[in-house]
């Protein structure tokens, strides 16, 4: 049975779907010994001999799935251009595993790394809102009308390529665009007069690259420190930064089912 090309490396566990369209227009997939590089290419995976950089593709391996409790310092990413210190350091698995989604190097917290593309696809996809909680530390002493306008939405500035991997004939990325974010729960844990700092707990449904901060700076705030502490109902309370843990098939089926609308 014929099915594209980017959706079998995908099931297959190489990465995303969009990830590995890319892969697919850089050169490095090969069927039947051809590179392609046409993202409309059908396989038909009992027939068709298929690599990627080298090594054939088999989907029949099993499913892991992988919470990481991710410290400051490690980037999102399989490979990094600039030899900076990935996930995968900390994760050491015979599977190839991806990360389903990201944080940024300066965010701490819950992660999940998976080898099943499908997964990966329908977590990251807006429509099924699955929600992230984070703690946030930011200067100041926020006040109530600033946590009333997290709440409803604020506009923030976004990038293009985070949702297309099209760019301009420079090979350079087109302008921003701005961004009204969807509602938030949003609620004070702690505000310090002295260390002049507050604590805030942030959950969104949302992926807009470095969105927590952007919000917070969208109300005159600077983020000191952000931890995400839970994908879903998937907390990382009891795991120590740096550890990771499989997950429960429970706990694949409550993420995937647990579509959780913030009101």
């Amino acid at each position: 049975m014929e099915e594209r090309l980017q959706k079998y490396l995908a099931e297959s566990g190489i990465a995303s779907r969009r990830k590995c369209e890319e892969y697919i227009l850089q050169g490095k997939v090969k069927v039947n010994g051809k590179t392609v590089t046409e993202l409309g290419t059908k396989v038909n995976p009992q027939e068709d001999k298929i690599e990627f950089e080298g090594k054939e593709v088999n989907n029949q391996q099993k499913n892991v799935y992988i919470l990481l409790n991710k410290p400051i310092g490690y980037v999102t990413t399989v490979d990094d251009q600039f030899g900076r210190d990935t996930v995968l350091n900390l994760v050491k698995v015979k599977e190839r595993i991806v990360p389903v989604g990201r944080l940024d190097m300066y965010t701490s917290g819950a992660l999940i790394l998976t080898n099943d593309g499908d997964f990966v696809y329908k977590v990251t996809h807006p429509k099924h809102e699955i929600t992230k909680t984070y703690t946030v530390t930011v200067k100041g002493i926020i006040q109530k009308d600033e946590v009333e306008q997290l709440r409803k939405g604020v506009k923030i500035e976004e990038s293009p390529e985070n949702n297309s991997i099209n760019h301009n004939k420079n090979g350079k990325n087109t302008k921003t665009e701005s961004y009204i974010t969807k509602p938030a729960k949003v609620k004070i844990l702690k505000t310090d007069e002295e260390k002049d700092i507050s604590r805030l707990e942030i959950t969104i449904h949302e992926g807009k690259n470095r969105q927590v901060r952007k919000m917070c700076e969208a109300v005159g705030r600077k983020v000191l420190a952000l931890h995400r502490i839970k994908i879903g109902d998937i907390g990382v309370k009891d795991l120590e930064l740096g550890k990771w843990r499989y997950l429960k098939q429970y706990e694949v089926n409550k993420i995937l089912n647990g579509n959780i609308q913030i009101k």
